[in-house]
Formats: C-alpha cells, structure tokens, sequence
C-alpha cells in the first residue's frame, strides 16, 4: 500500500492506493501559518500515523514548491512561510522507515492524470496544466515525468507576457485584475451577463498563448487541465481554440492534440503515489 500526500496552502489531502487506484482519501487542514518547521513535520506525521495503517510500502508528497528531488528538500514554499528548507524526504524516512518520494504538486498532478488514462491509450507526451492561484505545468514523456535539472522544467507560466508574466493572465491574478472573483464571474458568464462573458473571451485568448507556448516547448500528444481554475473550462475553451488554431502554424500536430480536463482534488494525490 502507497501513501499520497498533496500538501497545499488550505488543506492535506491524503490518499492510500492500491495496483495504482485510490482506495481511501481524505482532507485536513494544512499548517498554520504560525507552525515553526519542527511543528510542521510533526504535524504532517502526526496525520501520517492517524490516517495510514502500518505496512505502508512507500510515501509521495506532492508540495506547492521547488524541490531537490534526490535529497527530498522543499525550498521556498510560498504559502508555508516556515518551509524555507525543509528536509520533507529525511525526516519521514526516520520517522516511517519506508521510502519516500518528494516532487512539485503541478508534477504530481501530471502523474496522477497519466494514470487516469487507460493502459492501452497511455499518451505518448503529456502536458498538465494546473490553473489556481498561479499556473503549474508538468511534463510526463513516454511514461517518465521530466523534471529537468532542478524540477522547474515546467515554469513557463514565469514567462514575460504583457508587462507582467504568464500566469498572471491566466490564474486567479487575472480575474482579480479585472475587479473579478472566479465563481462570480463564472456564474454570470453562465447566465449570459456580456460583461463576463467578454471577461472569459479575453482569458481564452491568453490560455491560447500559454498553449502555443507549451506546444513549442514539448510538442505533447496530450494537454491535462486542472486545478480550481479548469472548472472554467467550458467557458474559455471556445476562444482559446480559436486563438491556436489562428497563430499555432503546425496544424499536423494540433489534429492529434487531446486536450482534456481533471477536476477532482484526488488526481494530485494519486500521482504523488506514482512518483
């Protein structure tokens, strides 16, 4: 039995899998902003030891953050201010005595998709695009998740784009910048309100940049949208679509493209399960 930890800024969602299926799954409230790193790791194993039963084979954490994967070492963690140097990946192998498994969540999620496809329609080059507060991007070829030198092979989101970055016109910043909350927004685009609606247009145009750009870098065969923000989905697809199609010129390679959609909270957890 493998353990699945996703650790975000709000909530631990853990998760016990079993021949590559989740078989229970539950959230918790994640560390207190207050929480100093012993705290925290005590914390963390403290839901460990409540929530898996003992014979665990291995562990996968999946954190909102950069990661030296060898050492299992979280650097930075935004949204968990004590996580500066956190050595997540020691300090449970102590503790637990099994193996354990650290990477960045958006390289979780990308997992945790890939393992949602059935075995005989694997995709050859997979894409994950998790759309929240920021966007995170991970890259699983031929099975084998690319981490690149120092697990940042996904940061285009960082790109310069419009006097800012990336990402900030496609996450949660950018509703925010336009005098939006995501749901209101959605929710009134779906009722038909113009001034939404126009709103959704103009994010469909900058996911369709993201796109062209995610398909220069890594030609996927398949794109997997998560996170909060995929919800939305339906309501940018039609200009996003519009917007590659218009300035995306190999036109062979967006015939294969499958563009699909991962909204449930457990896709994270499963794919720490795989790393």
């Amino acid at each position: 039995m493998i353990l699945g930890i996703d650790i975000g800024g709000t909530n631990i969602c853990l998760g016990l899998a079993e021949n590559g299926k989740l078989t229970r799954l539950e959230s918790v409230p994640s560390f207190s902003r207050e929480f100093t790193l012993e705290e925290t790791l005590e914390y963390l194993s403290a839901q460990i030891v409540r929530f898996a039963p003992s014979g665990l084979e291995r562990i996968g954490v999946g954190v909102p953050s950069v990661v030296d994967i060898e050492k299992g070492i979280v650097y930075d963690a935004v949204n968990i201010p004590s996580w500066q140097e956190a050595p997540v990946k020691a300090f449970l192998e102590e503790r637990f005595r099994v193996p354990v498994a650290v990477n960045n969540d958006a390289n979780c999620f990308t997992m945790g998709a890939y393992g949602c496809y059935p075995a005989d329609a694997k995709p050859e080059v997979l894409v994950g695009i998790t759309l929240g507060t920021g966007v995170g991007i991970g890259i699983v070829d031929r099975g084998r998740l690319f981490c690149g030198a120092t697990c940042g092979a996904g940061e285009l989101g960082s790109l310069p784009y419009k006097g800012g970055i990336l990402e900030d016109a496609c996450s949660k910043k950018f509703y925010t910048s336009r005098g939006w909350e995501s749901p209101e927004a959605a929710r009134r685009a779906r009722e038909g309100d113009p001034a939404a609606c126009a709103l959704f247009e103009e994010l469909g145009r900058n996911m369709g940049e993201m796109l062209c750009t995610v398909l220069y870098a890594y030609d996927p065969s398949h794109i997997a949208f998560g996170g909060g923000g995929a919800w939305n989905y339906p309501l940018f697809r039609a200009s996003m679509d519009a917007y590659v199609q218009e300035h995306f010129p190999y036109h062979k390679a967006l015939e294969r493209l499958a563009v699909d959609v991962f909204t449930g909270n457990e896709i994270p957890v499963l794919g720490a399960t795989l790393i």
